[in-house]
């Protein structure tokens, strides 16, 4: 058993748990033991795109994990909280409210490359230690500034009155990109302070919400339903790069882990396919060298 589920992770579920319910869904549905990962994880007041690999996928999953991320968020100002979301304790308000105006003004200074300093509540280590660990012992936690990229960022749904409560935005950010702490340093820009009070991820990688399913559908899938439109195959996670088709010397070559050399084609990752246009190996190309990055053991 070889490729996605995409899970449309609902709220209050964790990634971990979201693993473990398709690892029993396919137990029930008689697939036995398969190896399974998530490409991303996602909070559990966080819903939306939930990458899952299965089998040879999971070669997939730290791409998966490198690639840009999409999200829809509210940001209720007011009250800044402890984790940056609906369920920390408050730790400083304001009776000032922005107007729409201001907000979409104050966009354009966070799209691009920006320093962003992580939340404390995060699972960043510290000296070998998750942050949140460290701030939920009461410690004083000290987060260092990164470098992200937020490629888009605009309003998502007006509210046209002035004294806004909240407003919905959508950013498309590169990996590493904390909303909660993008969704902070939106409040501060606009004078007030403020938290995420919704998140949904709508797109991971080269997957979005048109192909992710629901717990419900998993778990019927677990009762003997169809998998046609529960498991994606595992191209399903390359269609964002080039398929090279091989003639079976090279594709033989490729699967032994041996460099080719005089492919005309373009620097960069492909995705390697022999005759029966299965997946070979994920393979990059520079100055006519093409190397193995991931080999597929994918049995016909």
């Amino acid at each position: 058993m070889h490729g996605w589920i995409i899970l449309d992770k609902p709220l209050g579920l964790g990634s971990t748990q979201a693993v473990a319910a398709v690892k029993r869904n396919l137990r029930e549905a008689g697939f036995g033991k398969v190896k399974v990962g998530h490409g991303g994880t996602l909070d559990p007041l966080a819903t939306g795109v939930l990458p899952i690999a299965l089998g040879e996928a999971t070669k997939l999953c730290g791409r998966m994990l490198d690639a840009s991320k999409s999200y829809d968020f509210t940001i209720c100002f007011g009250a800044e909280t402890s984790g940056l979301d609906a369920e920390g304790e408050v730790v400083a308000t304001s009776e000032y409210r922005p107007s729409l105006a201001q907000v979409e003004a104050a966009l354009a200074q966070f799209t691009g490359p920006i320093e962003q300093i992580p939340p404390a509540y995060s699972a960043i280590k510290i000296d070998g230690q998750r942050a949140y660990d460290l701030a939920r012992a009461g410690a004083v936690v000290a987060m260092q500034s990164r470098t992200v990229t937020v490629h888009e960022l605009y309003i998502h749904k007006d509210t046209a009155i002035d004294g806004l409560d909240s407003v919905t935005l959508t950013a498309n950010v590169s990996k590493g990109t904390y909303i909660r702490s993008l969704a902070r340093d939106i409040a501060y820009a606009v004078g007030t302070v403020g938290h995420v009070a919704m998140l949904r991820r709508t797109r991971a990688g080269p997957f979005n919400l048109e192909s992710a399913i629901s717990l419900d559908k998993l778990n019927a899938f677990g009762q003997g339903a169809a998998q046609e439109d529960i498991i994606l195959p595992i191209e399903a996670g390359l269609v964002d790069i080039p398929a090279l088709n091989l003639s079976p010397e090279q594709a033989r070559a490729i699967q032994q882990g041996r460099v080719l050399t005089g492919i005309a084609m373009k620097d960069g990752l492909h995705w390697a396919r022999g005759a029966d246009l299965r997946p070979i190996a994920l393979v990059e190309n520079v100055d006519g060298i093409l190397k193995t990055v991931r080999g597929f053991n994918l049995t016909p």
